[in-house]
Protein backbone atom coordinates (compact mmCIF):
# COMPACT_ATOMS: atom_id res chain seq x y z
CA UNK A 1 0.00 0.00 0.00
CA UNK A 2 3.08 2.23 0.44
CA UNK A 3 6.85 3.07 -0.22
CA UNK A 4 8.83 4.05 2.00
CA UNK A 5 10.70 7.14 2.16
CA UNK A 6 14.70 6.50 2.50
CA UNK A 7 15.70 8.67 5.19
CA UNK A 8 19.29 9.93 4.80
CA UNK A 9 21.33 8.95 8.46
CA UNK A 10 23.11 12.28 8.92
CA UNK A 11 26.92 10.96 10.66
CA UNK A 12 25.94 7.81 11.87
CA UNK A 13 26.99 5.32 9.03
CA UNK A 14 30.80 5.89 8.58
CA UNK A 15 32.83 3.48 8.04
CA UNK A 16 34.79 1.60 11.21
CA UNK A 17 38.37 1.59 10.16
CA UNK A 18 39.67 -1.81 11.85
CA UNK A 19 41.08 -1.72 15.19
CA UNK A 20 42.47 -4.52 17.21
CA UNK A 21 39.98 -3.88 20.09
CA UNK A 22 36.58 -3.74 18.66
CA UNK A 23 34.63 -0.44 18.90
CA UNK A 24 31.70 -0.42 21.32
CA UNK A 25 29.78 1.35 18.78
CA UNK A 26 28.63 -1.72 16.24
CA UNK A 27 27.67 -0.95 12.66
CA UNK A 28 25.67 -3.67 10.76
CA UNK A 29 24.41 -3.23 7.50
CA UNK A 30 22.46 -5.83 5.39
CA UNK A 31 19.34 -6.47 3.17
CA UNK A 32 16.68 -7.99 4.21
CA UNK A 33 13.06 -8.46 2.18
CA UNK A 34 14.93 -6.46 -0.78
CA UNK A 35 15.53 -3.63 1.76
CA UNK A 36 18.60 -2.19 2.78
CA UNK A 37 19.15 -2.17 6.82
CA UNK A 38 21.65 -0.08 8.65
CA UNK A 39 22.03 -1.10 12.75
CA UNK A 40 24.40 0.72 15.47
CA UNK A 41 24.06 0.18 19.11
CA UNK A 42 26.44 0.29 21.82
CA UNK A 43 27.47 -2.86 22.57
CA UNK A 44 28.41 -2.85 26.37
CA UNK A 45 30.94 -6.28 26.03
CA UNK A 46 31.64 -5.07 22.64
CA UNK A 47 30.17 -7.77 21.02
CA UNK A 48 28.91 -8.10 17.48
CA UNK A 49 25.32 -9.03 17.31
CA UNK A 50 24.53 -9.11 13.56
CA UNK A 51 24.10 -12.92 13.18
CA UNK A 52 21.76 -12.90 15.51
CA UNK A 53 19.93 -9.75 14.05
CA UNK A 54 20.19 -11.28 10.51
CA UNK A 55 18.84 -14.76 12.11
CA UNK A 56 15.87 -12.64 13.64
CA UNK A 57 15.12 -10.93 10.18
CA UNK A 58 15.40 -13.85 8.30
CA UNK A 59 12.79 -15.44 10.74
CA UNK A 60 10.41 -12.57 10.40
CA UNK A 61 10.85 -12.79 6.98
CA UNK A 62 9.50 -16.22 6.97
CA UNK A 63 6.20 -15.22 9.02
CA UNK A 64 5.76 -12.10 7.00
CA UNK A 65 6.31 -12.04 3.53
CA UNK A 66 3.91 -12.59 1.12
CA UNK A 67 6.73 -13.29 -1.62
CA UNK A 68 8.29 -16.30 0.33
CA UNK A 69 5.72 -18.98 -0.57
CA UNK A 70 6.71 -21.09 2.53
CA UNK A 71 5.77 -18.37 4.95
CA UNK A 72 3.45 -18.16 7.52
CA UNK A 73 1.32 -15.39 5.83
CA UNK A 74 1.19 -17.13 2.88
CA UNK A 75 0.03 -20.46 4.44
CA UNK A 76 -2.66 -18.50 6.29
CA UNK A 77 -3.46 -16.76 2.33
CA UNK A 78 -3.74 -20.47 1.36
CA UNK A 79 -6.54 -21.20 4.39
CA UNK A 80 -3.55 -23.94 5.34
CA UNK A 81 -3.37 -24.80 9.18
CA UNK A 82 -0.24 -23.10 10.58
CA UNK A 83 0.11 -22.51 13.82
CA UNK A 84 0.24 -18.31 14.88
CA UNK A 85 2.56 -17.08 17.45
CA UNK A 86 2.80 -14.04 19.54
CA UNK A 87 4.77 -12.01 16.85
CA UNK A 88 1.90 -12.62 14.51
CA UNK A 89 -1.04 -12.33 16.56
CA UNK A 90 0.74 -8.94 18.13
CA UNK A 91 0.89 -7.42 14.56
CA UNK A 92 -2.79 -8.60 13.74
CA UNK A 93 -4.08 -6.92 16.19
CA UNK A 94 -1.90 -3.96 16.10
CA UNK A 95 -3.16 -3.88 12.52
CA UNK A 96 -6.98 -3.93 13.58
CA UNK A 97 -6.61 -1.18 15.73
CA UNK A 98 -4.64 0.84 12.96
CA UNK A 99 -7.62 -0.03 10.53
CA UNK A 100 -10.28 1.16 13.37
CA UNK A 101 -8.96 4.09 13.80
CA UNK A 102 -8.22 5.13 10.39
CA UNK A 103 -11.69 4.27 9.46
CA UNK A 104 -10.18 1.73 7.39
CA UNK A 105 -8.08 3.37 5.57
CA UNK A 106 -5.14 0.94 6.67
CA UNK A 107 -6.56 -2.33 5.93
CA UNK A 108 -4.20 -5.71 5.62
CA UNK A 109 -6.53 -7.24 3.81
CA UNK A 110 -5.44 -4.76 0.71
CA UNK A 111 -3.16 -7.25 -0.77
CA UNK A 112 -5.68 -8.39 -4.05
CA UNK A 113 -5.92 -4.76 -4.56
CA UNK A 114 -2.20 -3.80 -4.59
CA UNK A 115 -1.18 -6.82 -6.45
CA UNK A 116 -3.79 -6.22 -9.18
CA UNK A 117 -2.64 -2.83 -9.98
CA UNK A 118 1.37 -3.85 -10.01
CA UNK A 119 2.86 -3.37 -6.81
CA UNK A 120 2.84 -6.60 -5.91
CA UNK A 121 4.58 -9.89 -5.84
CA UNK A 122 1.77 -10.61 -8.61
CA UNK A 123 1.30 -9.59 -12.66
CA UNK A 124 -0.74 -6.53 -12.99
CA UNK A 125 -4.00 -6.83 -14.18
CA UNK A 126 -6.14 -4.55 -16.89
CA UNK A 127 -7.83 -2.61 -14.06
CA UNK A 128 -11.64 -2.32 -14.70
CA UNK A 129 -14.65 -0.96 -12.86
CA UNK A 130 -15.80 -4.78 -13.15
CA UNK A 131 -12.72 -5.81 -11.64
CA UNK A 132 -12.18 -3.75 -9.23
CA UNK A 133 -15.75 -4.76 -7.86
CA UNK A 134 -15.27 -7.84 -7.79
CA UNK A 135 -11.74 -7.36 -5.71
CA UNK A 136 -13.68 -5.44 -3.28
CA UNK A 137 -15.85 -8.44 -2.33
CA UNK A 138 -12.24 -9.97 -0.90
CA UNK A 139 -11.48 -6.43 0.95
CA UNK A 140 -12.65 -5.45 4.42
CA UNK A 141 -10.74 -5.91 7.66
CA UNK A 142 -14.55 -6.40 9.43
CA UNK A 143 -14.51 -9.55 7.44
CA UNK A 144 -11.66 -10.80 9.23
CA UNK A 145 -11.08 -12.04 13.13
CA UNK A 146 -8.69 -13.62 15.37
CA UNK A 147 -9.89 -16.76 16.64
CA UNK A 148 -8.04 -18.94 19.27
CA UNK A 149 -4.99 -18.36 17.25
CA UNK A 150 -6.32 -19.38 13.89
CA UNK A 151 -7.67 -16.21 11.18
CA UNK A 152 -11.07 -16.69 10.24
CA UNK A 153 -12.27 -15.04 7.07
CA UNK A 154 -15.88 -14.14 5.67
CA UNK A 155 -14.40 -15.00 2.25
CA UNK A 156 -11.82 -17.47 1.88
CA UNK A 157 -9.99 -16.13 -1.23
CA UNK A 158 -9.41 -12.99 1.24
CA UNK A 159 -5.32 -12.63 1.30
CA UNK A 160 -3.83 -10.55 4.18
CA UNK A 161 -0.61 -8.20 4.02
CA UNK A 162 1.10 -6.63 6.22
CA UNK A 163 3.90 -4.89 4.31
CA UNK A 164 2.75 -1.68 5.27
CA UNK A 165 3.93 -2.24 8.70
CA UNK A 166 6.70 -4.94 7.85
CA UNK A 167 9.77 -2.56 8.05
CA UNK A 168 8.63 -0.62 11.26
CA UNK A 169 7.30 -4.22 12.94
CA UNK A 170 10.40 -5.42 12.09
CA UNK A 171 12.46 -2.57 13.77
CA UNK A 172 10.88 -2.82 16.88
CA UNK A 173 11.80 -6.62 17.00
CA UNK A 174 15.17 -5.94 16.33
CA UNK A 175 15.04 -2.90 19.33
CA UNK A 176 13.88 -5.63 21.49
CA UNK A 177 16.99 -8.05 20.79
CA UNK A 178 19.10 -4.66 21.31
CA UNK A 179 17.19 -4.32 24.88
CA UNK A 180 17.80 -8.19 25.64
CA UNK A 181 21.63 -7.66 24.98
CA UNK A 182 21.69 -4.44 27.35
CA UNK A 183 22.23 -2.30 24.87
CA UNK A 184 21.54 1.26 26.13
CA UNK A 185 22.21 3.60 22.68
CA UNK A 186 20.84 2.39 19.37
CA UNK A 187 19.30 3.07 16.12
CA UNK A 188 17.52 0.47 13.77
CA UNK A 189 16.88 1.88 10.32
CA UNK A 190 15.08 -0.93 8.34
CA UNK A 191 13.66 0.19 4.87
CA UNK A 192 13.52 4.27 5.72
CA UNK A 193 12.06 3.36 9.16
CA UNK A 194 13.71 4.24 12.49
CA UNK A 195 13.38 2.96 15.68
CA UNK A 196 15.97 4.94 18.32
CA UNK A 197 17.58 5.05 21.70
CA UNK A 198 19.85 7.09 23.68
CA UNK A 199 22.78 9.01 22.35
CA UNK A 200 25.31 8.20 18.92
CA UNK A 201 28.46 7.46 19.22
CA UNK A 202 29.28 11.21 20.03
CA UNK A 203 27.34 11.84 22.49
CA UNK A 204 24.40 13.74 20.73
CA UNK A 205 20.90 13.03 19.83
CA UNK A 206 20.39 10.58 16.72
CA UNK A 207 19.01 13.18 13.75
CA UNK A 208 17.24 12.05 10.61
CA UNK A 209 16.87 13.76 7.57
CA UNK A 210 13.44 14.06 5.91
CA UNK A 211 13.69 13.69 2.42
CA UNK A 212 12.29 16.09 -0.18
CA UNK A 213 8.84 14.64 -2.10
CA UNK A 214 9.99 14.73 -5.69
CA UNK A 215 8.48 12.85 -8.27
CA UNK A 216 11.38 10.42 -9.20
CA UNK A 217 11.64 6.47 -9.55
CA UNK A 218 14.83 6.37 -11.10
CA UNK A 219 17.49 7.51 -8.52
CA UNK A 220 17.59 8.72 -5.25
CA UNK A 221 16.80 11.64 -3.42
CA UNK A 222 19.06 13.04 -1.26
CA UNK A 223 17.50 16.67 -0.65
CA UNK A 224 16.96 17.40 2.79
CA UNK A 225 13.45 19.39 4.00
CA UNK A 226 14.03 18.94 7.30
CA UNK A 227 16.35 16.81 9.99
CA UNK A 228 14.70 15.27 13.38
CA UNK A 229 16.30 14.42 16.39
CA UNK A 230 15.07 11.11 18.18
CA UNK A 231 15.24 9.58 21.10
CA UNK A 232 13.05 6.65 22.51
CA UNK A 233 10.85 6.80 19.61
CA UNK A 234 10.12 5.34 16.42
CA UNK A 235 9.68 7.34 13.48
CA UNK A 236 8.18 6.42 9.49
CA UNK A 237 7.80 7.91 6.39
CA UNK A 238 5.15 7.06 3.72
CA UNK A 239 4.95 8.53 0.46
CA UNK A 240 3.82 8.38 -3.33
CA UNK A 241 6.84 9.76 -5.22
CA UNK A 242 9.00 6.74 -5.76
CA UNK A 243 7.13 4.28 -6.24
CA UNK A 244 4.51 4.60 -9.56
CA UNK A 245 3.89 3.88 -12.69
CA UNK A 246 2.33 6.07 -15.78
CA UNK A 247 0.37 4.11 -18.39
CA UNK A 248 -1.65 6.03 -20.97
CA UNK A 249 -0.07 8.94 -19.54
CA UNK A 250 -1.88 8.85 -16.53
CA UNK A 251 0.01 8.34 -12.88
CA UNK A 252 -0.86 5.55 -11.17
CA UNK A 253 0.50 5.68 -7.43
CA UNK A 254 1.23 2.68 -5.61
CA UNK A 255 -1.02 3.78 -2.23
CA UNK A 256 -4.16 2.30 -2.94
CA UNK A 257 -7.46 3.41 -1.40
CA UNK A 258 -9.19 0.03 0.36
CA UNK A 259 -12.36 1.27 0.65
CA UNK A 260 -12.59 2.19 -3.32
CA UNK A 261 -10.17 0.00 -4.69
CA UNK A 262 -8.34 2.88 -6.76
CA UNK A 263 -5.19 4.62 -6.00
CA UNK A 264 -5.30 7.79 -4.16
CA UNK A 265 -5.21 10.90 -6.07
CA UNK A 266 -4.76 13.62 -3.52
CA UNK A 267 -2.05 16.67 -2.88
CA UNK A 268 -0.69 15.28 0.37
CA UNK A 269 2.70 14.20 -0.83
CA UNK A 270 4.67 12.53 2.33
CA UNK A 271 3.64 11.73 5.78
CA UNK A 272 6.28 11.41 8.65
CA UNK A 273 4.93 9.71 11.73
CA UNK A 274 6.56 10.00 15.58
CA UNK A 275 5.31 7.03 17.30
CA UNK A 276 5.91 5.22 21.07
CA UNK A 277 6.96 2.06 18.23
CA UNK A 278 7.63 1.54 15.01
CA UNK A 279 4.35 -0.41 13.66
CA UNK A 280 2.51 2.41 14.74
CA UNK A 281 4.60 4.81 13.23
CA UNK A 282 4.61 2.82 10.09
CA UNK A 283 0.77 2.05 10.26
CA UNK A 284 -0.42 5.44 10.94
CA UNK A 285 2.33 7.06 7.65
CA UNK A 286 0.38 4.63 5.46
CA UNK A 287 -3.28 5.21 6.73
CA UNK A 288 -2.44 9.18 6.22
CA UNK A 289 -1.36 8.85 2.67
CA UNK A 290 -4.60 7.53 2.21
CA UNK A 291 -6.52 9.90 4.04
CA UNK A 292 -5.10 12.94 2.22
CA UNK A 293 -4.26 16.45 4.15
CA UNK A 294 -7.47 17.09 5.66
CA UNK A 295 -8.33 14.09 7.22
CA UNK A 296 -4.92 13.80 8.45
CA UNK A 297 -4.97 15.97 10.19
CA UNK A 298 -8.52 15.57 11.44
CA UNK A 299 -6.98 12.34 12.56
CA UNK A 300 -3.66 13.27 13.73
CA UNK A 301 -5.49 15.31 16.69
CA UNK A 302 -7.23 12.29 17.65
CA UNK A 303 -3.82 10.49 18.37
CA UNK A 304 -1.82 12.03 21.38
CA UNK A 305 0.64 9.23 21.00
CA UNK A 306 1.53 10.67 17.76
CA UNK A 307 3.97 13.63 15.95
CA UNK A 308 2.88 14.05 12.52
CA UNK A 309 5.30 16.31 10.01
CA UNK A 310 3.04 16.50 6.38
CA UNK A 311 4.08 17.66 3.21
CA UNK A 312 1.42 18.61 1.07
CA UNK A 313 0.67 20.51 -2.33
CA UNK A 314 -1.07 23.83 -2.44
CA UNK A 315 -3.72 24.86 -4.68
CA UNK A 316 -0.74 26.77 -6.78
CA UNK A 317 1.60 23.63 -6.82
CA UNK A 318 3.81 24.82 -4.11
CA UNK A 319 4.84 22.68 -1.02
CA UNK A 320 3.40 23.36 2.42
CA UNK A 321 4.16 21.66 5.61
CA UNK A 322 1.82 20.92 8.38
CA UNK A 323 3.15 19.55 11.49
CA UNK A 324 1.53 19.02 14.90
CA UNK A 325 2.21 21.11 17.65
CA UNK A 326 4.36 18.54 19.47
CA UNK A 327 6.51 17.68 16.27
CA UNK A 328 8.88 21.37 16.49
CA UNK A 329 10.48 20.17 19.69
CA UNK A 330 12.14 17.63 17.55
CA UNK A 331 13.27 19.19 14.72
CA UNK A 332 17.05 20.30 14.85
CA UNK A 333 17.71 23.97 13.62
Amino acid sequence: MKSKSIFSLLGILAIVSCKTNPPKYIYNDGIIHGAPYHIVYESPEAFDFHAEIDTLLKDLNMIFSTYEKESVISKVNRNEEVQLDSVFTKAFDQSMKISELSDGAFDITCGPLVNAWGFGPEERKKMTPEVIDSLLQMIGYQKIRMENGKIIKENPNMKINMNAIGDGLFCDRVAQLLEKKKCANYLVEIGGEVTAKGRNEKGNIWTIGINKPIDENQFVNNEIVAKIQIENKSMATSGNYRNFYIEDGKKYAHTIDPRTGYPVEHSLLSATVLANNGTDADGFATAFMVLGIDKSIELSKQLPNLDVYFIYADSTGNNQVYMSDGFGKYIKE
